[in-house]
């Protein structure tokens, strides 16, 4: 199996056409009557409440619940309100008679049988968006959506992967972006940024001074400056306060009879943009480093545990 490369750029197209994904937007039922004429692949997703509402995958446990069960009323209403699938498919050229678009197959069958499964949740503003991305050799199918009512079926070649993994994390326009009191880069113990998010969340911000005293002088930003305990306690205040999204992504192998997780990566939308968290351990202490990043950073935030599944 050939190693994926997301930390380098890809090669430059050798046409127009090569340098464009293919995307198709299909309503759950579209999707549904494409993937029963692809010899009933499943779908990347569990339908629940009576197939009524896609949830997560098998992995959803882990990237978070999709849609509350109060929406599910008027969730199945609008799936109600949908088009015949055969009449719209058929309209648009991509089902004649009962043959589906050949790309439509190929994508749909490609998120069934895949040797990679990258599965992504992002939060932005109270709207979650929900992304699964498949691999196997040299193709990627990606399935997106906001609602699920209406996805976004894409397929690439592997090599134009990147660009698709920074669409995922590009930040809406209607979301204003201004400085943050967050340094751009900063470490500290990964114990201290757990309690201290946990105070904050629950009200007991009395409890940050305490939390940054016991770990005195483990603070430190990107120039190697250790921060003072009042420093601290405003950095803290600062990425609870400035928060107001995240991304996870969760890489699994599916190569084999089982799905096996391999690893998670975690962002964070601060003020001014994304923190990528990343964990390490330093003299046997579990630390985690809060670094600015931009969308086209993500695709080599992934790339070493990528590299664990195809290496």
């Amino acid at each position: 199996m050939p190693t994926i490369d997301l930390s380098t750029p890809p090669p430059p197209p050798a046409g127009l056409l090569d340098a464009l994904p293919r995307r198709v937007s299909l309503t759950l039922p579209e999707l549904r009557l494409v993937a029963e004429r692809a010899g009933g692949a499943p779908l990347p997703f569990d339908l629940v409440d009576g197939g009524a509402r896609p949830g997560g995958s098998a992995l959803d446990g882990r990237l978070g619940q999709s849609r509350g069960t109060a929406e599910t009323t008027a969730y199945a209403a609008a799936l109600d309100a949908l088009h015949d699938p055969e009449t719209s498919l058929t309209r648009r050229g991509l089902l004649t008679g009962r043959t589906v678009d050949d790309g439509l197959l190929g994508a749909v069958g490609l998120l069934a049988t895949p040797s990679v499964a990258l599965d992504l949740d992002v939060t932005v503003g109270g709207v979650q968006a929900k992304a699964w991305h498949r691999q196997d050799g040299a193709a990627v199918a990606t399935l997106a959506t906001v609602d699920g009512i209406v996805f976004e079926l894409a397929w690439l070649p592997t090599a134009l992967w990147p660009g698709e993994l920074a669409r995922t994390t590009v930040v809406p326009e209607d979301v204003t972006l201004h400085e943050s009191a967050v340094p751009s880069l900063v470490t500290l113990p990964f114990e201290l940024a757990d309690a201290a998010g946990e105070a904050l969340r629950t009200g007991r911000s009395d409890l940050v001074p305490v939390l940054a005293a016991q770990h005195h002088g483990q603070v430190v930003d990107g120039t190697g400056t250790l921060l003072g305990d009042a420093d601290v306690v405003g950095l803290l205040t600062a990425v609870a306060h400035e928060s107001r999204g995240r991304l996870r992504a969760l890489v699994a192998d599916v190569s084999g009879s089982e799905t096996t997780v391999v690893g998670v990566v975690s962002w964070v939308l601060l003020a001014d943009g994304w923190r990528s968290l990343r964990p390490h351990e330093v003299d046997g202490v579990q630390r985690v480093e809060l670094r600015r990043v931009q969308p086209n950073d993500l695709a080599a935030d992934l790339a070493p545990v990528l590299a664990e599944v195809v290496g």
